[in-house]
């Protein structure tokens, strides 16, 4: 009998958060990372995760977050179904609680990527099975898992780097801010006034992990020396109607060969895509030599791997 059909009473261990997992767990999820990926390079077969299913909830359309869960899943010898809100609802045809309960009887996994945090938070609660945060408002853990996992290939040192955050203090940038509290890389956020992420994320990260946080508003000041340069769409799903309006205020938060040569010689360059060439990043340094940004594509697929057999082995 599945661990689904089973229906487990106690609550399934869950990732909505990097602060989820302790150090030590991020650094063993890197380590697994890594071993699947060669093996897979390898050209090995996996059996890992057989006959186990993950359902797939898609409130907001990716082609990263689809393409990697599903091909993971296979490349680990399980499967996945995806769902829309045309098919549940969440919400409003049916409550979290009730789905997350059906979805417990059918499936050994749940990934949703959705608008609300509280959404993922109500159905990790609910549902008897992992339930995995593939991206909320308020958070992204599995793209800043990539994100280190693909700056320690890298050879930087998560202990010692610095990481320099550029343009809105989005969900990837909160993802950044917690994985602070875990490692002790210094992490630069510079972000116009009034787009700083929520007071309570930086605080928090600030009380953890102290002088480490710092906040800049001068993009080239910021960029000195550092290891690592990061940015992201100015505008987020959901603020397409402030687009226009966001590239005045961010102009001056760019990402072009100004900028990097602030860096340090032997600085990457890390966007989580799509990108907007030309607004937040121009094309000489997204297809440059310090870019890393396909690689951090690519690794989307092997930390979550990692991430999937932890929470459904």
């Amino acid at each position: 009998m599945t661990s689904a059909s089973a229906c487990a009473k106690k609550p399934a261990r869950s990732l909505l958060s990097i602060r989820d997992f302790t150090r030590v767990e991020i650094q063993e999820l890197m380590t697994l990372a890594a071993k699947k990926k060669r093996e897979l390079k390898e050209g090995s077969v996996s059996t890992d995760l057989a006959g186990k299913i993950l359902g797939l909830i898609f409130h907001k359309p990716s082609l990263r977050t689809k393409v990697s869960f599903e091909a993971g899943m296979a490349q680990l010898g399980g499967s996945s179904i995806y769902l829309t809100d045309k098919e549940i609802g969440l919400g409003q045809r049916e409550s979290v609680g009730d789905v997350a309960k059906v979805l417990s009887r059918y499936v050994d996994g749940i990934m949703i990527r959705t608008f609300s945090h509280s959404i993922a938070v109500d159905l990790a609660r609910e549902a008897s099975i992992p339930v995995i945060n593939g991206l909320t408002d308020l958070l992204h853990p599995c793209q800043v898992l990539a994100d280190m996992f693909t700056a320690f290939e890298k050879g930087k040192n998560l202990d010692s780097m610095t990481v320099l955050f550029i343009g809105d203090g989005n969900n990837v940038c909160n993802s950044w801010l917690n994985a602070a509290t875990r490692f002790k890389f210094t992490l630069r956020v510079c972000v116009p006034e009034g787009h700083e992420p929520p007071p309570e994320i930086m605080g928090t990260a600030a009380k953890e992990a102290g002088s480490r946080i710092e906040l800049h508003r001068e993009p080239i000041k910021a960029a000195e020396g550092v290891d690592v340069i990061y940015t992201d769409t100015w505008a987020s799903m959901g603020q397409e109607k402030e687009a226009e309006e966001r590239k005045k205020i961010f102009a001056n938060f760019r990402v072009d060969d100004r900028l990097v040569a602030a860096a340090r010689p032997d600085c990457i360059v890390m966007h989580c895509l799509p990108a907007h060439r030309g607004d937040e990043i121009t094309d000489s340094v997204i297809d440059g030599p310090r870019s890393v940004v396909f690689d951090e594509a690519e690794n989307r697929l092997h930390i979550q791997k990692a991430v999937l057999l932890k929470l459904m082995s």
